[in-house]
């Protein structure tokens, strides 16, 4: 890696048409949004409701998504789905430019404005940019404790490493996955003389660290360790004992050539078989630990293909470097294909269709659904009770300035959901309640028409029906 602040490139060289390319990306995606037809996602309306009641942590989750998403909303002065989507663009262009910045310390300008296009039309990169995640929360934050890591190894300065940890704590604070950066920088300064920082730096950047997810330790522990217990329950195998499930590997490991795209993965791949010595082991090591550890997750349970996500950061550095030129291009071309249909895809919603029904199914009928569930109750004077988590995310969303009052079903033990543990049907509601369930309550009750059952909730049996509030907590 340079080390000489002469043989570096002057920012002139990259930076202008870097922007260029951002502002272009981030202006597009933001016209898709405005036109998009998708209704919020469950785990997008999740996180604008954890925004309406701010705390140092969630059911599932670090706060700051919560956080950013509250901010965007008030200053914009509205709710709608664009506003709660919005972030994400802007996020992914400020992460492009931080990993130019890294590839041009690391590299050069060429690789720097490579390493911009790149990240900008990686698969994930398109999807976090029209629907928000904590995963395009966490790519900022993450993207820049990478830079400032490599700064500190020539810099020793105390600034860097204040601000490495900073940016650590706030990935953590965006995603508990943020914390593979700390296992990363780890490796890489015990296998790269390079990469060692010194004890005095490595107590600051760990202090600064510490201090940045202090509340959200606070929070755990004074909430019985809500989201350590949520954490459990995704691994499945820590509670109900290991098994090996090669099938749940492989289907893992070829999505990441979806997530990251073919050409990019496959270079990430040789990377790590080629590391060398110096920069390219560097970021080999800050890359692989998320991939690593959530490929055993996926053996011994299952895995979602986005869970390792914090792998492509310091990868999509390592993949412009050992790629040569026909194969950026090819990377370039290749990702290029998610990325325009994308936008198109959102704002054709429903369609286009295959023989199952609309390709965007899962992002359809939800906030349809909750309109005739509020109609229904404002007709029958009732409450709103539901035991289903998609419908209750939604209901709170879509009847945000409703008079109608919606509350998670009574449940034994630890709460199933965030609405479970923080909107329980009160132990003082009496009379009757419209209970919408996926399933068989176990009351009597009678059973009302009008639910309007579209897209994701097409052909599936959700029931509305009246009941009494002492039976369902009686169940």
């Amino acid at each position: 890696m340079p080390s000489d602040a002469s043989a570096r490139p002057r920012a002139s060289d990259w930076l202008a048409p870097a922007l260029a390319l951002v502002a272009v990306a981030v202006a597009l995606r933001l016209l898709a949004l405005a036109f998009d037809r998708t209704d919020l996602f469950v785990d997008e309306v999740q996180y604008w409701f954890w925004g309406q009641n701010l705390d140092f942590g969630y059911y599932s989750k670090p706060p700051l998504i919560g956080w950013l998403i509250r901010l965007v909303t008030d200053l914009a002065g509205s709710d709608a789905a664009f506003w709660v989507r919005m972030p994400g663009a802007v996020l992914h262009g400020i992460t492009a430019l931080l990993l130019g910045a890294l590839a041009a310390r690391l590299a050069d300008g060429r690789a720097a404005l490579w390493t911009v296009a790149i990240y900008l039309t990686l698969p994930f990169t398109a999807l976090g940019s029209v629907m928000i995640s904590t995963d395009t929360v966490m790519a900022p934050a993450f993207a820049a404790a990478l830079l400032f890591l490599f700064r500190l190894t020539e810099s020793r300065r105390t600034s860097d490493a204040l601000l490495t940890g900073l940016f650590a704590g706030l990935a953590v604070m965006a995603k508990y996955a943020g914390v593979y950066f700390l296992i990363g920088a780890g490796l890489a300064m015990l296998a790269c003389p390079a990469m060692r920082i010194g004890w005095r730096q490595a107590a600051l950047m760990l202090l600064a660290f510490a201090v940045v997810v202090a509340p959200n330790v606070v929070w755990n522990l004074s909430h019985d360790l809500t989201t350590v217990s949520h954490t459990m329950d995704n691994a499945g195998w820590v509670r109900t004992g290991a098994r090996f499930h090669p099938g749940s590997l492989a289907e893992f490991f070829f999505s990441q050539f979806a997530v990251f795209g073919p050409v990019t993965f496959a270079a990430l791949l040789w990377g790590y078989a080629r590391p060398r010595l110096g920069t390219r082991r560097a970021l080999a090591l800050l890359s692989v630990p998320a991939l690593m550890v959530v490929s055993v997750q996926a053996l011994l349970d299952r895995a979602y293909a986005n869970w390792a996500i914090a792998t492509y950061f310091a990868g999509t550095v390592l993949a412009v470097l050992v790629l040569p030129r026909a194969g950026r291009i090819a990377a370039l071309c290749v990702n290029l294909i998610p990325t325009l249909a994308l936008p198109v895809l959102i704002t054709l919603a429903p369609w286009p269709r295959t023989d199952s029904g609309p390709l965007l199914e899962r992002y359809l009928g939800r906030h349809a659904l909750s309109g005739s569930i509020l109609a229904l109750a404002r007709a029958e004077g009732l409450p709103v009770v539901s035991d289903n988590r998609d419908i209750l995310a939604d209901l709170f969303y879509i009847g945000r300035d409703d008079t109608v009052r919606f509350y998670a079903a009574p449940e034994e033990g630890r709460a199933s959901s965030y609405y479970a543990q923080m909107r329980p049907m009160p132990e003082r509601l009496t009379g009757e309640v419209l209970m919408i369930s996926t399933s068989d309550t176990g009351c009597p009750g009678a059973r009302l028409e009008g639910l309007t059952l579209t897209g994701v909730w097409a052909g599936r049996d959700v029931v509305a029906q009246r009941v009494a509030a002492t039976c369902l907590r009686g169940r």
